[in-house]
């Protein structure tokens, strides 16, 4: 399994309310375990454990992103609530959702974000004009990575 996979599936237990996750593919197999503190709500390292069950010392694909720069335009910003890849528009040559100083409504669509072959449409989620566009059409996108900047 190659470290973007892994590193995708560490996220995936991470973000969410999965206790543990055991992927096999081909020969090999993968088990992500949560620790119990990270589960009651602490936040901690996920302890990633490969067949046979060896402790994986941290490594770039199973440490935690840095925080995203503060966006400094003013208004409130529209956050990426899966890990997945960005895209502007409904489908390939379609204009996108949303424009720059383009206003919307709270429950408008202005992107779709794939995660695991499913398109998930994001809504504004605030009434207003769209400021800032801060990730790029077809490009990956983290959890809680900020996406547009709506004022």
């Amino acid at each position: 399994m190659d470290l973007r996979k892994l590193k995708t599936l560490i996220d995936l237990v991470a973000e969410s309310g999965i206790a543990e996750l055991e992927v096999t593919e081909g020969d090999g197999k993968v088990r992500i375990v949560k620790s119990a503190a990270q589960i009651a709500g602490l936040p901690l390292p996920v302890q990633t454990v490969l067949a046979p069950a060896v402790p994986v010392a941290p490594t770039a694909a199973n440490t935690p992103a840095p925080a995203a720069a503060p966006v400094e335009t003013p208004g409130q910003v529209v956050k990426s609530p899966m890990v997945g890849t960005f895209y502007r528009s409904p489908a390939p040559g379609k204009p996108p959702y949303v424009e720059l100083g383009q206003a919307v409504k709270s429950a408008e669509p202005i992107c779709i974000i794939e995660a695991m072959k499913l398109l998930n449409e994001i809504e504004a989620g605030f009434d207003g004009v769209i400021k800032e566009i801060l990730a790029e059409n077809g490009q990956p996108v983290e959890f809680g990575q900020p996406l547009f900047v709506i004022g």
